[in-house]
C-alpha cells in the first residue's frame, strides 16, 4: 500500500518532532517533501506549524498504518486535549493506494482520503512537492493548490 502521511509540530523542538517522524517511516519511505512553516489551521490561537508530506510504501493496513502513527505521537508526549490545539507531533493519513486505486473509508475512526485534505495549503504545497503528479479524489493536486492562498506556506529547510 502507498500512504500520503501529513506530520506536523508546532510546540517544543519542532524540527527534531518531525525528525522522529521521519526516522520511523525511513525504511518505507519513497519520497518527503521540504519542510514548511504554516499558520495554524482552525479556531485555536496557536504557534505556527511546521509541517511535510512522507509518501511511503508499507505491507501495514490502514487502520495498522493509523496505530503506528499514533504510536509515534504518543512517543512524542502527544495529547489530545483541545481540539485543532497546539500540538507536539501530528501525524494525518492524507490518502492510502492499494494497487494505485484510492482507498475510500467512511469509518469515524480513520475517514480515507482525509476530509479536510483538500482544502488544506499545508498539505498540498508539500505533497506537490513530494509528487508533482498526485491525484486526491481524482483531482490532481496542483490543480487543487491553484485557487489557495499560500503566501503564508513557506519551505524552511529540508530533512
Amino acid at each position: 500500500m502507498r500512504a500520503v502521511l501529513s506530520i506536523g509540530s508546532n510546540m517544543d523542538d519542532r524540527d527534531a518532532l518531525l525528525r522522529s517522524a521521519y526516522d520511523y517511516f525511513a525504511p518505507e519511505l519513497v519520497a518527503a517533501s521540504s519542510i514548511y512553516s504554516t499558520p495554524p489551521w482552525g479556531p485555536v490561537s496557536q504557534n505556527d506549524f511546521l509541517n511535510a508530506i512522507l509518501i511511503i510504501d508499507t505491507d501495514r493496513t490502514p487502520m495498522q498504518l493509523l496505530a503506528a502513527a499514533q504510536e509515534v505521537e504518543n512517543a512524542a508526549d502527544r495529547r489530545r486535549e483541545v481540539r485543532w490545539g497546539p500540538r507536539t507531533l501530528d501525524i494525518d493519513i492524507v490518502q492510502c493506494l492499494i494497487d494505485d486505486v484510492e482507498v475510500i473509508s467512511a469509518d469515524p475512526v480513520l475517514t480515507l482520503p482525509h476530509p479536510w485534505a483538500q482544502e488544506r495549503a499545508f498539505v498540498l504545497a508539500p505533497w506537490l512537492e513530494a509528487d508533482p503528479e498526485a491525484e486526491l479524489r481524482g483531482e490532481p493536486v496542483r490543480a487543487l493548490l491553484e485557487g489557495m492562498d499560500t503566501s503564508e506556506v513557506r519551505k524552511v529547510s529540508e530533512f
